[in-house]
Formats: C-alpha cells, structure tokens, sequence
C-alpha cells in the first residue's frame, strides 16, 4: 500500500543548529517524527527524500537500486563544489560494483580486524605521545588546546604510518582536507585544494614505484593495473577519511566525557567497559549529521513510500541511531551497556560501509582509555558556552577544545 504523506512544507537543507552541540539540528528530528521518509529541498533548490528510520536506511544502503554514483541523474548535493569534486573526479566509494568492490579490494588487507589488532601497540605508542606533548602544551600555553595536539595529530601519524605518507606533510594535508569538506567551500577553492592533494600523493606514488616500503601506497604503486594518479586517488580517500572523522569523533567524545563525571570515572574504574562504551558514543554523537547521498536507479518502495527513478535521498544516520523503535526510549542519553549499541549505523552500512571502521575503533578505545587513566583531573578551560564547532563541515567537531588538569 502506498503511504499519502502528510501536506507539511520540505525541510529545506541543511537545517540551522539548535541549543545543544551534540545533537543534529532539530529540524531533523522533527522530520524523522513525520514518518521514515519525508521530503526536503536542498540548497539548490531541487528536491530529495529524506530516509531517517533505522530499518529504511539499512534498506536504503543494502540496495543496489540506490547508487552511490555521483554522475546518477538525481544525486543530491549540498553545494555546487561538492557537486564539480564528485562527479569529476569520483574516488571508489563514489563508484558501484563493480568498479567500487575492485578498488576497495586493494587496500581492503590492510584495515581486517587482525590486522588492526596488530597496530595496538603502535597506537598505544603514538597516543602517549600525543599525551605527553599536550603535558608540554599545558605548561608552554594555558590553557592548551585537545584538537591541535591531541585530536587531530594521533590519527593523522597512524593514517600516515599506514599510508607511507611522511607526517611532516600533515599540516598541509589537513588543511586541503578541511577545504574539500567544507560545504560553503567555493569551486574554485576545492579544485585546488583537490589538486594540491592529488598532486603531491600522486609524485610520492611515483617515488614509491621506484623505491618500495612498507606500506598502501607502496603496494598500490607496484601494482601494473594502476596510474600514478589512480593510486593518488586511493590514497587521497584513505588520507582525507582516515584522520579527519577521528579526529573529530575523538575530541566530541572527550567532550562528552567531560560532561558526564560519573561516566568517565566508571570507565577509568572499569576500562573493560571501554569497547561498549565506543560504541555508544558512536551511535549517539554520529558526527556525519547531514548523512550519506544515494540516487534511485529505477523505481523503488521504502517504508510505503514510492521513489522515483532520478530522486535522490540522504539516509540520515543521526536520525537512525536515535530511532526508540530500535534503540529504546533513552536513546539520545549515553548508555555504555547498551545492548544494542554495536547495530548503530555510524559508518553507513551495505557494500560501501566505512572501510576503516575497524581502526577507528581501536583508535578510539586506545584515546579515551589512556586519556581517563592518565589525566584524571583532565577538565574544560573555558565556559562550555564558548566552544565552537565545524558546523558547515561534512564531517561535525569541534574547531578547539581547550582544557587543562
């Protein structure tokens, strides 16, 4: 039976922040309360569908009907810049099988669970490190910031270890990166943040061919089925992804333990509670607020609703990760023993599932673990009401987060 929505006004996208940093913008909320499929206008003015019920998103994202394809008639985009990087230059996860599941493969070892699991000493290594200049911060500048010495550089050197990409080009990365997310970004601007990116990955990747290490890129380089500039472009995916997202999950769930005193003392108490604990935060912060993009292939029923070939639709995780018919009635409260926590959609879901979602654990596990235990006192140096957060970033954090001990 097809459902008749009811006669409301389309959300217009992407909607204002309310009160509250750890929450999408209301308006969000509001439309997942209308039903799990709702309309919306983006910024250009054309419409799209709104997919924000848990089970219609997993639907959504394990339908091959749905393309990840940004060239498909129909794709939704926030911005004009966004629209040019995407459709010009698509990386893997802007493809479908099976282009999508060829390229992924290659660099699919290095992110397996054992594989990871390996890396925890090395990660161990790196977050105390990272403690140890922020020790040296605090005492240099009172007070000091989390991001810049903790937050951002801890996924920054593992993504780089990983990639063979010499970490003192990280500055300049992270830069390009937060360019090519920024959805108020000109064109202009991210074409040459895109191909300041892609032109220094792609002259390593050369330099790799001839001399091998150990490492993505190396073993990309070597390959005989890729380019330089193909390699580049794995490369630039795994590096914009790699660092960015963590780095802003880590500080949002440094924030939010600093909160909640009780949480962060049980988890000190008990860090066996850890691995939960992560997967809680996940599902409540869910830092991609303004989900992830589709466009209907052919004509497809979700949650009663018929969507067009040539509609495109945002299956917004935030809203997914809340829904009570999944999560109970306390969902937007942190729960470390949630059961049902680990089913959250944080990294999407289907074929094109976050490729570093194991990694992201473990580094995540590792911060707020050695955090806790090693800075006990660790607390905000400002008023909470003046943190600032990227709002018009793909990817949802805070622009600092000043604190001391």
């Amino acid at each position: 039976m097809t459902v008749v929505l009811p006669q409301l006004a389309p959300l217009r996208l992407p909607a204002p922040y309310g009160e509250c940093p750890f929450t999408p913008p209301p308006a969000y909320a509001e439309a997942a309360r209308g039903g799990p499929v709702t309309r919306a206008v983006l910024p250009d003015g054309s419409p799209c569908w709104l997919i924000s019920g848990y089970r219609e998103v997993r639907s959504v994202l394990a339908d091959a009907r749905f393309s990840a394809d940004a060239r498909t008639p129909g794709f939704p985009f926030l911005s004009p810049a966004q629209r040019q990087l995407a459709t010009d230059r698509p990386s893997f996860i802007r493809l479908d099988d099976p282009e999508h599941a060829r390229l992924r493969r290659m660099v699919t070892r290095d992110f397996l669970v054992r594989r990871v699991e390996e890396l925890r000493p090395g990660i161990q290594r790196i977050v105390d490190e990272a403690i140890d200049t922020l020790d040296t911060a605090t005492a240099r500048d009172q007070p000091a910031d989390l991001v810049r010495y903790f937050a951002l550089p801890v996924p920054s050197l593992v993504i780089c270890l990983m990639l063979g990409v010499p970490y003192e080009d990280h500055d300049l990365f992270q830069s390009l990166s937060r360019t090519l997310l920024d959805n108020t970004a000109t064109e202009a601007e991210v074409a040459r943040a895109h191909r300041g990116l892609m032109g220094h990955l792609a002259g390593l990747a050369t330099r790799k061919a001839r001399e091998p290490g150990d490492d993505i890129l190396s073993r990309l380089a070597v390959r005989d089925d890729l380019t330089p500039e193909q390699v580049a472009s794995l490369g630039f995916m795994l590096l914009v992804t790699g660092h960015e997202s963590t780095a802003c999950m880590s500080a949002m769930c440094v924030l939010a333990l600093l909160r909640n005193p009780a949480l962060a003392g049980r988890l000190r108490d008990d860090p066996g509670l850890m691995p939960m604990a992560v997967e809680e935060l996940l599902r409540s912060l869910t830092i991609i607020h303004l989900g992830l993009a589709r466009a209907a292939k052919e004509e497809v029923k979700v949650g009663g609703v018929t969507i067009a070939a040539g509609e495109g639709v945002i299956c917004m995780l935030s809203s997914a990760n809340r829904d009570e018919d999944v999560f109970g009635r306390t969902a937007p409260g942190l729960d470390p023993t949630r059961p049902d926590a680990r089913r959250h959609l944080a990294f999407g879901f289907g074929v094109h599932q976050c490729l570093g979602q194991t990694l992201a654990r473990v580094e995540l596990q590792i911060i707020l673990t050695t955090l806790l235990r090693r800075l006990p006192n660790l607390r905000l140096a400002v008023p909470e009401s003046t943190l600032t957060y990227h709002t018009e970033n793909i990817v949802y954090g805070l622009k600092a987060l000043p604190v001391t001990w």
